[in-house]
């Protein structure tokens, strides 16, 4: 429950895929005052002999090839994104929970105090280098509602059946790597990812997508990545937080309650191997936490629509599509994202 005179927020904390085109530049346009931040996630990046933040942010060109790459695109979006996190008016909200999406987890860590901002810069460089250099396969999203964002009837079930299916075929992995709204991103080897862009059912709206530079991400087949964070990465990085997080299974970690050498253990071997579920993340935190506001961390915006689907699957405040969301916006905004300049003022109280 918030203070008697501001809002109780929900933050979420975006995942790779955020820093596109687009956001070339975010940091220098957005955080100039964030000098002291800044610096010091460059004399890391620096001191392992890799290009900095600042001068990735300020490039002439954005090319896909590069920034959708694990190591380039992991401490450029947990920057901008921690950066976004300490400009929220603390006179008008009251942060309530903090959640994410995939990678939006280790930030998730450093905004809600779980790490310090060096053991969160630690952990998210090195969890981009494993990914990089990580296991072979990759992602495809695929999306389950309609138009409007209601269930396409029976689709969920087909998808599931058909991942069963090539999952237990010779040579072939398939696995449900995260539950995103309405829709979901399956992850496997490059065997069972061309069984399923061969076999998948129609789907509407939008053809199965690869992401780019994207592992098997959330599946058993991360287990090196598992072995690599846990041998490098210390329970010592972690302590209870200061604001409650919500995580991929919609487990809460609260603080004064929640024990390092667990939280260490969720993170390195649970969080990675395991399907991420963000739609009950989502969900568990609007129903246990009641906020009067959910504020979305740049940089991009693209996870808002997972999340407002993500409410319409349960109904909550009486939404039921894509049109009453999109009416509720209109009239009292429930979702704010930085990464859109008309609602950016809202969140930072700098118009």
């Amino acid at each position: 429950m918030a203070a008697q005179g501001k809002l109780a927020a929900l933050v979420v904390c975006p995942g790779r895929g955020t820093y596109n085109k687009a956001e070339l530049g975010y940091l220098k346009r957005h955080h100039s005052d964030k000098a002291a931040l800044v610096a010091g996630i460059d004399r890391l990046r620096s001191a392992r002999g890799e290009e900095t933040v600042s001068d990735l942010d300020g490039a002439g060109r954005y090319s896909v090839a590069t920034y959708s790459r694990g190591d380039i695109a992991s401490p450029l979006i947990f920057t901008s994104s921690l950066a976004d996190y300490l400009d929220i008016d603390a006179d008008r909200y009251q942060v309530v929970a903090v959640t994410g999406n995939s990678m939006g987890w280790y930030t998730t860590l450093a905004c809600a105090g779980a790490v310090d901002t060096d053991g969160g810069f630690r952990i998210i460089d090195a969890m981009g280098e494993h990914s990089q250099r990580g296991e072979p396969g990759g992602q495809i999203l695929l999306q389950l509602v309609d138009e409007d964002w209601r269930p396409v009837p029976g689709l969920r079930e087909r998808v599931l059946e058909l991942v069963d299916a090539i999952g237990g075929r010779p040579g072939c992995a398939l696995y449900v790597s995260i539950e995103l709204g309405g829709m979901v991103v399956l992850a496997g080897n490059e065997e069972g990812l061309a069984a399923l862009l061969a076999e998948a059912p129609p789907i509407p709206g939008r053809e199965p997508m690869r992401l780019a530079n994207h592992g098997p991400f959330h599946t058993p087949l991360m287990q090196e990545s598992s072995d690599r964070a846990r041998a490098s990465l210390p329970a010592e990085l972690f302590r209870s937080p200061a604001v409650p997080m919500v995580d991929g299974r919609g487990h809460i970690w609260r603080p004064h309650a929640s024990a390092r050498d667990t939280l260490h253990a969720y993170t390195f071997t649970t969080q990675i191997l395991e399907t991420y579920d963000f739609t009950r993340a989502i969900q568990v935190a609007v129903r246990e936490c009641a906020p009067d506001r959910i504020i979305l961390l740049g940089p991009g915006e693209t996870l808002g629509g997972a999340i407002a689907q993500s409410l319409i699957a349960i109904g909550w405040q009486g939404l039921q599509s894509k049109s009453d969301f999109q009416d509720r916006q209109q009239r009292d905004p429930l979702l704010l994202s930085m990464g859109r300049p008309e609602q950016r003022g809202a969140v930072t109280g700098r118009d």
